[in-house]
C-alpha cells in the first residue's frame, strides 16, 4: 500500500453519502485486509503527528522531508501489514515512534556523511564575520547542531528514548509502551542517554580534558 498523498484519492458511487471516520481499530484492520481505499484516511491521520516528529528531530524541513514522511508512512504500513503493532498505545503516539526512528537513521546517516565531507572541505574557506543578532543565532544554531549530532550518536535506544521523554514530552510509562519494554527499562535507557549525551558534550568542549582521561 503506497502511501503517496497527492496521487490518493476516494472513490465514492454516485449519491452515496459521507461515512463516519474510521475508528483506530477498524482502520488498522482495513489496512491489514489489503483495504487500498483506506490510504488516504490512514494519511490524514497521521501525517501531522509524523510532520511535526520529523522537524523536532531536525529542527527544520530538510529538503528530503517529504520522502522521510514517505518512507515512515512504508514502516507504518509494513508494521501494520505484519501484525506487529501490538497496540499497546493510540495509532498516532505509535506513529510519533516510527518517525523518531527514521529520522535518527537519516540523522546519523547524515552525520556521518558530513564528517566525510568536512574532512574534505577543512580549510577551503573563511566564513563571514558576523556581528550582534546575526552572530547571537549563529552561536544558536551551532549549538542546536552539536546537540543532535550528540544525540546521534548515541545508542538507538538511548537516543530515541531520550528524544521522546525530553524533547517530545511523553511519559515513561507512555514510551514504555511505545517501544514495548518495561517502565523500568524505559527509565535506564533514558538515564544513560542523558549521562552519555552529557559526556559528549563535555568532552567536546574539554578536548585535553578527553585526552587526560
Amino acid at each position: 500500500m503506497a502511501i503517496q498523498r497527492s496521487n490518493l484519492r476516494l472513490v465514492e458511487a454516485a449519491g452515496a453519502t459521507a461515512k463516519a471516520a474510521l475508528s483506530d481499530e477498524e482502520l488498522i484492520e482495513a489496512v491489514q485486509r489489503g483495504q487500498h481505499h483506506v490510504a488516504a484516511e490512514l494519511y490524514d491521520r497521521l501525517v501531522e503527528v509524523v510532520d511535526h516528529t520529523l522537524f523536532r528531530v531536525f529542527g527544520r524541513r530538510e529538503v528530503d522531508h517529504d520522502d522521510l514522511i514517505q518512507t515512515t508512512f512504508e514502516q507504518i504500513v509494513r508494521t501494520l501489514c505484519r501484525r506487529s503493532y501490538a497496540r499497546a498505545c493510540n495509532l498516532r503516539t505509535w506513529a510519533s515512534t516510527i518517525a523518531s526512528h527514521v529520522g535518527f537513521n537519516a540523522l546519523r546517516a547524515r552525520q556521518r556523511e558530513r564528517k566525510v565531507i568536512d574532512r574534505t572541505l577543512a580549510g577551503s574557506f573563511e566564513p563571514p564575520a558576523l556581528s550582534g543578532d546575526g552572530e547571537r543565532q549563529s552561536v544558536a544554531r551551532a549549538e542546536l547542531e552539536r546537540l543532535r549530532q550528540a544525540l546521534s550518536e548515541l545508542k538507538p535506544d538511548q537516543a530515541q528514548t531520550l528524544f521522546l521523554h525530553d524533547v517530545l514530552g511523553h511519559e515513561l510509562a507512555e514510551i514504555a509502551l511505545m517501544l514495548d519494554v518495561s517502565v523500568a527499562a524505559a527509565q535506564s535507557r533514558l538515564v544513560r542517554g542523558r549521562r552519555e549525551l552529557y559526556a559528549r558534550l563535555e568532552r567536546e568542549a574539554n578536548p585535553r580534558g578527553r585526552r587526560r582521561s
